[in-house]
């Protein structure tokens, strides 16, 4: 595979494509995700590490303790047995549960990288229309996939969370600088609790206040009031502003909270639709010729609580993809339309929309950071 960049929009597609990179990986594997649940694949991809590591190569995988908390505690003995090395993100405490790594990334020998929204779990397999969930990822390759490596293991240092303060990742701010090589050059973009070492807000704010078109698929929906005002702004300059968000959902809470923004949005002129074909898990947004993709929603836990990662690359063919990736999930879309939204809902729905708002927007956002001050 020669190009700098793959898109994978199915389940089916992705998983195979991260089977097929750790089987020809030689030197180093490394794997990062939330949810990873026992059967299909996540099986698989156990079995292919282990092949991978009876080849001689060196094998990391790091899970989130909250999201991985239903594997079997024996699940990963074979791997550790042949020497792989394998841990979960800040082990259960109520004291610090707030903070989860919502990340997902595989380093291949840090010459192949893959950043997505997909766990690894049998609810993602299948095609995002028929059957399974809709999500999507992208292959990478270049300088960004050594930085992909450097943060992983930053991340897996800082896993079992040993000290009272709350660890840092410490990276350094995008200059978004065009290096002395040819083609696009992609930045690694980090968040944290509290804002720690924030670089996706950011570079959001900075490309979202300029963009004369955006695009934004986000299956949870919840934006920070200055991405809000950027959006709202935007529209009534007249630029084209254009959202997916999920109609179908599996968590209900985030979808009524989400709900709860449409109507100054409408009103501004953002053009909204909700996908209702399966349940949307994708996080995409474009905005003229830069594309961002990754585990970052866009919402509040995303963007001001879990640590999280997206890749930020600026290229006009990439972008063109990425818009008719957009356009795709259309037909499968139902319009919100701003003339009747207003009326279209009872009052208890609108309650619970508000109610919803409060607990994620506020409260959620209000506990995490009564346990950042205790780390502090």
């Amino acid at each position: 595979m020669n190009a700098p960049y793959q898109w994978y929009q199915t389940g089916d597609a992705f998983y195979r494509a991260l089977l097929s990179e750790i089987e020809k990986a030689k030197e180093s594997v490394r794997l990062e995700t939330y949810i990873y649940d026992a059967g299909y694949p996540g099986d698989d991809i156990r079995k292919a590490l282990l092949a991978a590591l009876n080849r001689g190569v060196r094998v990391k995988v790091l899970l989130d303790a909250f999201g991985s908390m239903n594997l079997p505690s024996d699940y990963w003995e074979s791997v550790r047995t042949a020497g792989g090395e394998v841990a979960y993100f800040n082990p259960l405490s109520l004291n610090r549960i707030a903070f989860r790594n919502h990340r997902k990334c595989l380093v291949c020998d840090n010459k192949a990288g893959f950043v997505s929204g997909f766990n690894i779990s049998s609810s993602e397999t299948g095609d995002g229309v028929t059957h399974g969930w809709r999500d999507l990822g992208l292959r990478l390759t270049g300088h960004v996939v050594r930085d992909l490596a450097a943060s992983f293991e930053r991340m897996f240092t800082i896993a079992q969370f040993r000290h009272h303060q709350l660890p840092r990742l410490r990276l350094r701010r995008p200059r978004f600088l065009k290096r002395k090589q040819e083609g696009p050059v992609p930045s690694l973009l980090a968040s944290g609790p509290g804002g720690i070492d924030n670089t996706i807000k950011l570079a959001l704010l900075r490309d979202l206040q300029h963009a004369r078109s955006i695009r934004i698929i986000s299956a949870y929906f919840l934006p920070t009031r200055r991405i809000r005002k950027s959006l709202i702004r935007s529209a009534r300059q007249g630029r084209d502003v254009q959202i997916i968000t999920a109609g179908k959902t599996d968590v209900a809470m985030s979808r009524y909270a989400g709900r709860a923004l449409y109507q100054r949005l409408l009103k501004a002129g953002v053009g909204i639709q909700e996908y209702h074909a399966q349940i949307l898990h994708t996080k995409l947004i474009v905005a003229d010729k830069v594309v961002y993709v990754g585990s970052a929603n866009l919402d509040t836990r995303s963007l001001s609580i879990n640590y999280e990662l997206l890749i930020r690359i600026e290229d006009g063919r990439l972008a063109q993809e990425a818009r008719e990736i957009f356009r795709s999930y259309l037909p499968h879309c139902r319009k919100i339309n701003p003339a009747i939204w207003g009326k279209s809902r009872s009052y208890w729905e609108k309650l619970l929309e508000r109610l919803s708002h409060f607990l994620l927007a506020r409260l959620d956002f209000f506990l995490a950071n009564r346990q950042i001050s205790r780390m502090r």
